[in-house]
């Protein structure tokens, strides 16, 4: 364990009683890799055509895999050296690599970052744009009514999508679900909410239609690139991580991977409910109190 430790490729962050463990943190998705030491592992090192240990795997992300299957390897002296690998690979998820099994789920989040977040950045300042302020100016309606009206409508949408997008995925791709597709829902809605939120905020922020799709736009990239859809979470430079922790679908991706992929309930996934939820708070009382009913 200390030689692996010593390559800087794995980092020992927990030790499981059993092999039970090991999976239920993996899960949780806490852990992405397991080493499994069996009881006779000093005899399994003096036979060199057995591995000595089981090293087991979150299928949920291909780069993990592939990282994992160098690990397990030896080093090779020549290239003609065809030892065994050190570690009998069990691969938990995704067994075959197949990279639609990883992709879906995240597109699921790329679609609705890019749809939600556009539809309520431009919901304001098309109002103002148009002269409909006006309107609001002589009714009794206050800002936080008018922040729910406009986030009510896209949450439908946006549940729409999710819809087709796994349908499609399954009819498709042939990918699976092993968690309750009404723990599915729940996550897909408050990441919609979160999404809406943070559009509101942009409306708020934003001038003129066009600035509120380049604000847009600016939130999109950063979502795709470091929320763990193209590259792993844990290989990124810790100023990257930090970026990545403030936006909704760096949560979105490890809740959707996990009920998707990995079966894992919304309790195993508290914590980034919470996040999410907290981001929604804080988006939505930003956009209320940037918001005033007012023509200058």
């Amino acid at each position: 364990m200390l030689d692996l430790a010593n390559t800087q490729v794995v980092d020992i962050n927990y030790q499981a009683a059993d092999t039970a463990e090991l999976e239920r943190l993996m899960r949780e998705g806490r852990i992405s890799v397991g080493i499994y030491i069996p009881p006779d592992f000093e005899k399994r090192l003096q036979q060199p055509e057995r591995a000595a240990a089981q090293l087991l795997i979150d299928g949920s992300d291909n780069i993990v895999q592939g990282a994992a299957a160098l690990l397990a390897r030896p080093a090779r002296t020549s290239p003609y050296d065809d030892r065994p690998p050190v570690m009998e690979i069990r691969s938990y998820y995704n067994p075959e690599r197949r990279s639609p099994v990883n992709t879906v789920p995240g597109l699921v989040g790329i679609i609705l970052t890019m749809t939600m977040t556009l539809f309520t950045a431009v919901a304001i300042v098309r109002e103002r744009e148009r002269g409909n302020l006006e309107l609001l100016i002589t009714t009794p309606v206050r800002s936080s009514e008018l922040m729910l009206a406009k986030i009510l409508p896209y949450v439908v949408i946006g549940l729409i999508q999710v819809s087709l997008v796994l349908l499609l995925g399954g009819l498709l791709f042939d990918v699976p679900l092993r968690g309750t597709l009404m723990n599915v829902y729940w996550v897909c809605l408050v990441f919609i909410v979160a999404n809406l939120a943070m559009g509101l905020v942009i409306s708020t922020l934003a001038q003129t239609q066009f600035q509120a799709m380049q604000m847009t736009f600016f939130i999109l990239l950063p979502s795709i690139l470091l929320s763990g859809f193209m590259f792993p979470f844990d290989g990124m430079p810790r100023p990257a991580q930090w970026i990545a922790e403030a936006l909704p679908m760096t949560h979105f991706m490890r809740l959707i991977r996990g009920v998707i992929l990995r079966g894992a309930s919304l309790s195993d996934l508290s914590t980034e409910f919470v996040i999410l939820g907290a981001f929604i708070g804080v988006a939505m009382a930003v956009a209320v109190k940037r918001f005033q009913k007012r023509l200058d």
